[in-house]
Protein backbone atom coordinates (compact mmCIF):
# COMPACT_ATOMS: atom_id res chain seq x y z
CA UNK A 1 0.00 0.00 0.00
CA UNK A 2 0.98 3.62 -0.21
CA UNK A 3 0.18 6.49 1.86
CA UNK A 4 -2.75 6.99 4.13
CA UNK A 5 -4.91 9.67 3.93
CA UNK A 6 -7.16 11.45 6.48
CA UNK A 7 -10.43 13.36 5.89
CA UNK A 8 -9.61 16.59 7.73
CA UNK A 9 -13.06 18.68 8.55
CA UNK A 10 -13.26 23.00 8.18
CA UNK A 11 -10.82 24.60 10.56
CA UNK A 12 -13.03 25.49 13.64
CA UNK A 13 -10.49 28.84 13.61
CA UNK A 14 -12.21 29.63 9.65
CA UNK A 15 -14.97 32.43 10.83
CA UNK A 16 -16.47 31.85 7.85
CA UNK A 17 -16.68 27.94 8.40
CA UNK A 18 -15.04 27.81 4.95
CA UNK A 19 -14.61 24.05 3.95
CA UNK A 20 -10.82 23.50 4.25
CA UNK A 21 -9.24 21.66 1.38
CA UNK A 22 -8.57 18.03 2.32
CA UNK A 23 -5.02 17.78 3.76
CA UNK A 24 -2.86 15.28 3.62
CA UNK A 25 -0.84 16.09 6.35
CA UNK A 26 -0.93 12.19 7.90
CA UNK A 27 0.37 10.82 5.11
CA UNK A 28 3.70 11.81 6.21
CA UNK A 29 3.02 10.30 9.44
CA UNK A 30 1.61 7.35 8.18
CA UNK A 31 5.37 6.91 6.15
CA UNK A 32 7.09 7.58 8.88
CA UNK A 33 4.72 4.50 10.56
CA UNK A 34 4.78 2.64 7.57
CA UNK A 35 8.57 2.79 7.71
CA UNK A 36 9.31 2.08 11.70
CA UNK A 37 7.11 -0.87 11.15
CA UNK A 38 9.34 -2.17 8.47
CA UNK A 39 12.69 -1.58 10.59
CA UNK A 40 10.34 -3.95 13.20
CA UNK A 41 9.84 -6.42 10.70
CA UNK A 42 13.80 -6.44 10.29
CA UNK A 43 14.76 -6.28 13.44
CA UNK A 44 12.48 -9.16 14.60
CA UNK A 45 13.88 -11.14 11.93
CA UNK A 46 17.76 -10.90 12.38
CA UNK A 47 16.33 -11.22 16.00
CA UNK A 48 14.85 -14.70 15.52
CA UNK A 49 17.12 -15.44 12.79
CA UNK A 50 20.26 -15.22 15.10
CA UNK A 51 18.33 -17.66 17.67
CA UNK A 52 19.55 -20.27 14.65
CA UNK A 53 17.67 -23.01 13.16
CA UNK A 54 17.93 -26.72 14.73
CA UNK A 55 18.14 -29.92 12.46
CA UNK A 56 15.80 -32.95 13.67
CA UNK A 57 18.87 -34.53 15.62
CA UNK A 58 18.87 -31.10 17.98
CA UNK A 59 16.22 -30.73 20.76
CA UNK A 60 14.16 -28.47 18.94
CA UNK A 61 13.46 -28.36 15.05
CA UNK A 62 13.69 -25.23 13.00
CA UNK A 63 13.63 -21.50 13.80
CA UNK A 64 12.07 -18.57 11.92
CA UNK A 65 14.80 -16.35 9.97
CA UNK A 66 15.34 -14.05 7.57
CA UNK A 67 11.66 -13.28 6.60
CA UNK A 68 10.98 -17.28 6.61
CA UNK A 69 11.68 -20.16 8.18
CA UNK A 70 14.90 -21.80 8.64
CA UNK A 71 14.97 -25.82 7.58
CA UNK A 72 15.85 -28.87 9.34
CA UNK A 73 19.34 -29.95 7.81
CA UNK A 74 20.76 -33.38 7.66
CA UNK A 75 17.83 -35.73 7.12
CA UNK A 76 16.61 -35.67 3.39
CA UNK A 77 13.14 -37.07 3.61
CA UNK A 78 11.72 -34.49 5.98
CA UNK A 79 8.92 -32.02 4.47
CA UNK A 80 11.65 -29.37 4.01
CA UNK A 81 14.21 -31.60 1.54
CA UNK A 82 11.54 -32.98 -0.39
CA UNK A 83 9.32 -29.15 -0.89
CA UNK A 84 9.28 -28.22 -4.32
CA UNK A 85 7.99 -24.74 -6.02
CA UNK A 86 3.90 -25.02 -5.30
CA UNK A 87 4.00 -26.90 -1.99
CA UNK A 88 2.47 -25.47 0.71
CA UNK A 89 4.27 -26.03 4.66
CA UNK A 90 2.57 -26.06 7.64
CA UNK A 91 3.60 -26.43 11.50
CA UNK A 92 2.68 -25.85 15.30
CA UNK A 93 4.08 -22.73 16.55
CA UNK A 94 6.40 -22.72 19.25
CA UNK A 95 4.08 -20.96 21.54
CA UNK A 96 1.56 -24.05 21.38
CA UNK A 97 3.72 -26.55 20.93
CA UNK A 98 6.75 -25.76 22.71
CA UNK A 99 9.28 -26.51 19.95
CA UNK A 100 8.73 -24.59 16.67
CA UNK A 101 8.43 -26.43 13.68
CA UNK A 102 9.47 -30.05 15.09
CA UNK A 103 5.98 -31.26 12.86
CA UNK A 104 6.42 -29.75 9.96
CA UNK A 105 4.38 -31.04 7.27
CA UNK A 106 3.34 -30.45 3.37
CA UNK A 107 -0.01 -29.77 3.56
CA UNK A 108 -3.08 -29.06 0.57
CA UNK A 109 -2.58 -25.27 -0.29
CA UNK A 110 -6.49 -25.10 0.16
CA UNK A 111 -5.78 -25.60 4.21
CA UNK A 112 -4.27 -23.43 6.43
CA UNK A 113 -0.25 -24.00 6.08
CA UNK A 114 2.76 -20.94 7.22
CA UNK A 115 4.76 -20.69 3.88
CA UNK A 116 4.18 -21.47 0.26
CA UNK A 117 7.43 -22.69 -1.84
CA UNK A 118 8.35 -20.65 -4.60
CA UNK A 119 11.45 -22.00 -5.46
CA UNK A 120 15.18 -23.90 -4.44
CA UNK A 121 17.82 -22.20 -3.50
CA UNK A 122 21.03 -24.18 -4.21
CA UNK A 123 23.99 -23.07 -2.60
CA UNK A 124 26.27 -25.83 -3.58
CA UNK A 125 26.33 -25.02 -7.02
CA UNK A 126 27.48 -21.41 -5.88
CA UNK A 127 31.41 -20.78 -7.42
CA UNK A 128 33.82 -19.75 -4.79
CA UNK A 129 34.53 -21.05 -1.25
CA UNK A 130 31.54 -19.16 0.92
CA UNK A 131 29.47 -22.08 1.12
CA UNK A 132 31.71 -24.68 0.24
CA UNK A 133 32.08 -27.97 2.38
CA UNK A 134 33.42 -27.00 5.91
CA UNK A 135 32.66 -23.14 4.87
CA UNK A 136 31.57 -21.02 8.16
CA UNK A 137 27.52 -20.66 8.66
CA UNK A 138 26.46 -17.66 7.37
CA UNK A 139 24.40 -16.59 10.15
CA UNK A 140 21.29 -13.90 9.83
CA UNK A 141 22.65 -11.06 8.04
CA UNK A 142 24.39 -13.27 5.22
CA UNK A 143 20.78 -15.02 5.05
CA UNK A 144 19.11 -12.02 4.83
CA UNK A 145 20.99 -10.81 1.66
CA UNK A 146 20.77 -14.06 0.00
CA UNK A 147 16.88 -13.61 0.14
CA UNK A 148 16.81 -10.74 -1.41
CA UNK A 149 19.50 -10.99 -3.72
CA UNK A 150 18.30 -14.29 -5.02
CA UNK A 151 14.35 -15.26 -3.18
CA UNK A 152 12.68 -12.37 -4.78
CA UNK A 153 13.39 -12.85 -8.70
CA UNK A 154 12.67 -16.58 -7.99
CA UNK A 155 9.21 -15.15 -6.61
CA UNK A 156 8.84 -12.56 -9.29
CA UNK A 157 8.93 -15.93 -12.02
CA UNK A 158 7.16 -18.18 -9.41
CA UNK A 159 4.32 -15.39 -9.67
CA UNK A 160 4.37 -14.76 -13.30
CA UNK A 161 5.53 -10.94 -11.72
CA UNK A 162 2.74 -10.81 -10.09
CA UNK A 163 3.92 -10.12 -6.76
CA UNK A 164 3.11 -6.83 -4.70
CA UNK A 165 5.86 -5.93 -2.71
CA UNK A 166 3.44 -3.43 -0.74
CA UNK A 167 0.82 -6.30 -0.01
CA UNK A 168 -0.02 -9.31 2.55
CA UNK A 169 2.56 -11.06 1.73
CA UNK A 170 6.80 -11.35 2.15
CA UNK A 171 9.26 -13.19 0.29
CA UNK A 172 10.38 -15.92 2.94
CA UNK A 173 13.95 -17.74 2.85
CA UNK A 174 14.31 -21.72 4.26
CA UNK A 175 17.72 -22.57 5.38
CA UNK A 176 19.27 -24.88 7.14
CA UNK A 177 20.39 -24.45 11.05
CA UNK A 178 24.36 -24.10 11.70
CA UNK A 179 24.06 -28.33 12.58
CA UNK A 180 22.18 -28.80 9.53
CA UNK A 181 24.65 -26.84 7.58
CA UNK A 182 27.47 -28.27 9.83
CA UNK A 183 26.60 -31.61 8.07
CA UNK A 184 26.86 -30.56 4.72
CA UNK A 185 23.33 -29.42 4.19
CA UNK A 186 23.47 -26.26 1.76
CA UNK A 187 20.03 -26.71 0.09
CA UNK A 188 17.21 -23.52 0.76
CA UNK A 189 13.49 -22.90 0.05
CA UNK A 190 12.27 -19.43 -1.12
CA UNK A 191 8.64 -18.42 -0.51
CA UNK A 192 6.00 -16.75 0.33
CA UNK A 193 4.84 -16.23 3.64
CA UNK A 194 2.34 -13.63 5.87
CA UNK A 195 3.72 -12.37 9.17
CA UNK A 196 3.38 -9.72 11.78
CA UNK A 197 5.32 -6.60 12.23
CA UNK A 198 7.03 -9.05 15.12
CA UNK A 199 7.93 -11.47 12.52
CA UNK A 200 5.84 -13.81 13.89
CA UNK A 201 4.77 -15.82 10.87
CA UNK A 202 0.25 -15.98 10.26
CA UNK A 203 -1.20 -19.07 8.81
CA UNK A 204 -2.84 -18.46 5.65
CA UNK A 205 -5.13 -20.57 3.07
CA UNK A 206 -5.11 -20.93 -0.94
CA UNK A 207 -1.98 -20.28 -2.74
CA UNK A 208 -0.91 -16.67 -3.22
CA UNK A 209 -1.58 -16.65 -6.96
CA UNK A 210 -4.89 -17.16 -6.60
CA UNK A 211 -5.89 -14.41 -4.16
CA UNK A 212 -6.09 -10.34 -3.78
CA UNK A 213 -2.92 -9.68 -2.20
CA UNK A 214 -3.96 -6.36 -0.50
CA UNK A 215 -3.19 -5.82 2.82
CA UNK A 216 -6.21 -5.13 4.58
CA UNK A 217 -7.71 -6.17 7.84
CA UNK A 218 -10.84 -7.61 8.25
CA UNK A 219 -13.69 -5.32 9.68
CA UNK A 220 -13.55 -4.76 13.34
CA UNK A 221 -9.86 -5.32 13.65
CA UNK A 222 -8.31 -3.27 16.47
CA UNK A 223 -4.50 -2.75 15.46
CA UNK A 224 -2.52 -3.02 18.36
CA UNK A 225 0.02 0.19 19.51
CA UNK A 226 3.58 0.63 20.62
CA UNK A 227 5.06 3.83 21.43
CA UNK A 228 2.45 5.65 19.29
CA UNK A 229 2.83 3.19 16.71
CA UNK A 230 0.68 0.36 14.88
CA UNK A 231 1.70 -3.18 15.62
CA UNK A 232 -0.36 -6.28 15.49
CA UNK A 233 -3.97 -6.92 15.68
CA UNK A 234 -4.99 -7.24 19.03
CA UNK A 235 -8.58 -7.45 20.97
CA UNK A 236 -10.28 -4.48 20.76
CA UNK A 237 -10.18 -4.03 24.90
CA UNK A 238 -6.58 -4.00 24.37
CA UNK A 239 -5.17 -0.36 23.89
CA UNK A 240 -4.84 0.22 20.08
CA UNK A 241 -3.83 2.45 17.22
CA UNK A 242 -6.53 2.51 15.38
CA UNK A 243 -9.83 0.43 14.10
CA UNK A 244 -11.15 -1.21 10.88
CA UNK A 245 -14.61 -0.49 9.71
CA UNK A 246 -14.81 -1.32 6.37
CA UNK A 247 -12.91 -3.17 3.42
CA UNK A 248 -13.22 -0.99 -0.08
CA UNK A 249 -12.91 -3.04 -3.11
CA UNK A 250 -11.34 0.05 -6.03
CA UNK A 251 -12.01 -2.79 -8.59
CA UNK A 252 -15.78 -2.02 -8.91
CA UNK A 253 -15.56 1.59 -8.56
CA UNK A 254 -12.51 1.67 -11.34
CA UNK A 255 -12.67 -1.70 -13.34
CA UNK A 256 -9.82 -0.37 -15.99
CA UNK A 257 -6.59 1.24 -15.39
CA UNK A 258 -5.51 2.16 -12.20
CA UNK A 259 -7.07 5.59 -10.74
CA UNK A 260 -4.89 8.32 -9.32
CA UNK A 261 -4.43 9.00 -5.84
CA UNK A 262 -6.58 12.21 -6.32
CA UNK A 263 -9.68 9.90 -7.67
CA UNK A 264 -9.00 7.29 -5.55
CA UNK A 265 -9.27 9.78 -2.44
CA UNK A 266 -12.42 11.71 -4.03
CA UNK A 267 -14.33 8.09 -4.11
CA UNK A 268 -12.96 7.22 -0.46
CA UNK A 269 -13.96 10.28 1.17
CA UNK A 270 -17.48 9.27 0.43
CA UNK A 271 -17.23 5.76 0.88
CA UNK A 272 -15.35 5.84 3.83
CA UNK A 273 -17.96 8.41 5.60
CA UNK A 274 -20.56 6.39 4.68
CA UNK A 275 -18.72 3.48 6.40
CA UNK A 276 -18.10 5.26 9.02
CA UNK A 277 -21.55 6.55 9.72
CA UNK A 278 -22.88 3.01 9.81
CA UNK A 279 -20.46 0.98 11.81
CA UNK A 280 -20.64 3.80 14.62
CA UNK A 281 -24.54 4.67 14.37
CA UNK A 282 -24.73 7.71 13.82
CA UNK A 283 -23.01 10.81 11.28
CA UNK A 284 -21.93 12.47 14.74
CA UNK A 285 -20.06 9.75 16.54
CA UNK A 286 -17.20 10.19 14.77
CA UNK A 287 -16.63 13.57 16.01
CA UNK A 288 -18.35 13.11 19.38
CA UNK A 289 -15.54 10.51 20.13
CA UNK A 290 -12.87 12.86 18.67
CA UNK A 291 -11.77 10.20 16.25
CA UNK A 292 -10.23 10.31 12.70
CA UNK A 293 -11.07 8.98 9.68
CA UNK A 294 -8.79 7.59 7.55
CA UNK A 295 -8.24 5.42 4.28
CA UNK A 296 -5.52 3.67 2.19
CA UNK A 297 -4.36 4.01 -1.28
CA UNK A 298 -3.32 1.48 -3.93
CA UNK A 299 0.54 2.22 -5.25
CA UNK A 300 1.03 1.67 -9.14
CA UNK A 301 3.05 -1.75 -8.32
CA UNK A 302 0.28 -2.85 -6.03
CA UNK A 303 -2.47 -2.77 -8.67
CA UNK A 304 -0.06 -4.12 -10.94
CA UNK A 305 0.16 -7.25 -8.81
CA UNK A 306 -3.63 -7.25 -8.96
CA UNK A 307 -4.44 -5.66 -5.65
CA UNK A 308 -7.63 -4.03 -5.62
CA UNK A 309 -8.90 -3.49 -2.22
CA UNK A 310 -7.96 -1.22 0.72
CA UNK A 311 -9.12 -0.71 4.72
CA UNK A 312 -11.28 2.62 6.05
CA UNK A 313 -10.02 3.00 9.49
CA UNK A 314 -10.97 5.15 12.71
CA UNK A 315 -8.47 6.14 15.76
CA UNK A 316 -6.83 9.39 16.83
CA UNK A 317 -3.75 11.37 15.06
CA UNK A 318 -1.71 12.95 17.68
CA UNK A 319 0.12 15.89 17.01
CA UNK A 320 3.76 14.38 17.22
CA UNK A 321 3.13 12.36 14.72
CA UNK A 322 1.86 8.13 15.38
CA UNK A 323 -1.57 7.37 17.47
CA UNK A 324 -3.16 8.00 20.83
CA UNK A 325 -3.83 4.66 22.22
CA UNK A 326 -7.81 3.93 22.43
CA UNK A 327 -9.54 1.17 24.64
CA UNK A 328 -12.42 -0.31 23.21
CA UNK A 329 -14.23 -0.66 20.26
CA UNK A 330 -15.28 2.55 18.79
CA UNK A 331 -18.88 0.99 18.36
CA UNK A 332 -19.20 1.40 22.50
CA UNK A 333 -17.88 3.72 25.10
CA UNK A 334 -13.97 4.12 24.75
CA UNK A 335 -10.94 5.59 26.30
CA UNK A 336 -8.53 7.77 24.97
CA UNK A 337 -5.25 7.74 26.68
CA UNK A 338 -6.99 6.39 29.53
CA UNK A 339 -9.53 9.39 29.63
CA UNK A 340 -12.56 9.31 27.74
CA UNK A 341 -13.26 11.44 25.17
CA UNK A 342 -15.25 14.72 25.12
CA UNK A 343 -17.68 16.11 23.04
CA UNK A 344 -16.96 19.34 21.29
CA UNK A 345 -19.80 21.67 21.94
CA UNK A 346 -22.65 21.74 19.84
CA UNK A 347 -23.28 24.71 17.52
CA UNK A 348 -25.05 27.39 19.08
CA UNK A 349 -29.00 28.02 17.98
CA UNK A 350 -29.12 30.75 15.39
CA UNK A 351 -25.02 30.94 15.01
CA UNK A 352 -22.94 28.85 12.37
CA UNK A 353 -20.47 26.92 14.18
CA UNK A 354 -17.76 25.31 12.11
CA UNK A 355 -16.96 21.42 12.38
CA UNK A 356 -14.29 20.96 14.43
CA UNK A 357 -11.25 18.56 13.17
CA UNK A 358 -12.02 14.94 14.22
CA UNK A 359 -9.53 14.63 16.47
CA UNK A 360 -8.57 17.87 17.78
CA UNK A 361 -9.26 19.55 21.12
CA UNK A 362 -12.87 21.14 22.01
CA UNK A 363 -12.25 25.24 21.22
CA UNK A 364 -12.19 27.02 24.36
Amino acid sequence: MSEDKIEKSPDPADPQGTPAKKTVSASRTRRVLAAVAVGAVVAAIATIAISGGLNKDDSSSVSVSGGGPAATGSTRDDAFTAAAAGDCLNWTPATESGGDRTDMSKVQCGTEHRFEVAGPLDLSVFPGAEFGPGSRYPGALRFAELRDEHCTPIVMSYLDSKFDPKGKFSVGLMFPSESGWASGERALRCGLQFSTTTGELQPFVGRVADQDQSNVWDVGTCIGINQNLPTDPVDCAKPHAYEVISVIDLGTQFPGAMPSVEDQDRYLEGVCTQASNEYLGSADALRDKTLTLFWDNISLESWLAGSRRVNCSIGKEVETGGFAAITGSAKGEILINGAAPVPPPAAPEGRSLPTPLPGAAPPS
